[in-house]
């Protein structure tokens, strides 16, 4: 007994030492959370694609130096600033959170691909065991003492089909049209001569 209680202390000092997982959330516990920090961001601003390769171009002609040498520009002339608009330390200020907020996108981008490819293993765990209950579903069909399952397995089967045929279908109906004008041509071809 007194080794067993050595070794749920070690045990419990181990899992002490080592920081617990916290409980996972829900799907829509998640989306929840995503919406309220969403509402406490001010400038979240939606795009088209034609815009964001709009405002993509024209940030692509602007670096650091260039950056730089503007500020400095604006720093020597009053004339610049009100010209502008704009303090020199309003731009520096500007391009900081600019690139604060370059973290925040990098990530969601991470927490993005991560929660996709979390579902994509899901969703292809869904599509081993839809595989493992119709095999053996069609191979217990086959004996007499689970006849039950012989409609539910038949169901599959059609509803497998139809997904199929989807995909199938429609590149077969433009292929038949093409060999009637093809037949028709060659006998108009020997009345001519």
């Amino acid at each position: 007994m007194k080794t067993m209680m050595l070794n749920n202390r070690s045990t419990t000092t181990n899992g002490a030492d080592t920081p617990q997982p916290a409980n996972p959330l829900t799907p829509q516990a998640v989306i929840d959370q995503l919406r309220a920090i969403s509402s406490q961001i001010a400038d979240v601003t939606p795009l088209t694609a034609e815009q964001r390769k709009g405002l993509r171009d024209i940030a692509k002609t602007m670096n650091n130096e260039i950056l730089q040498a503007s500020i400095s520009v604006i720093d020597s002339a009053d004339l610049v600033k009100q010209a502008v608009g704009q303090m020199p330390e309003d731009v520096r200020s500007l391009y900081d959170e600019s690139n604060r907020w370059t973290g925040v996108e990098d990530e969601l981008r991470t927490m993005l691909n991560g929660v996709a490819g979390a579902n994509l293993i899901r969703r292809q765990l869904l599509a081993l065991i839809v595989r493992r209950v119709y095999g053996i579903g069609s191979q217990l069909a086959t004996d007499p003492a689970h006849a039950a399952l012989v409609p539910q397995v038949a169901e599959i089967k059609r509803l497998k089909r139809l997904a199929r045929g989807k995909k199938k279908s429609a590149p077969q109906d433009p292929q038949q049209p093409a060999p009637t004008p093809s037949t028709t041509v060659p006998q108009t071809a020997t009345k001519q001569q």
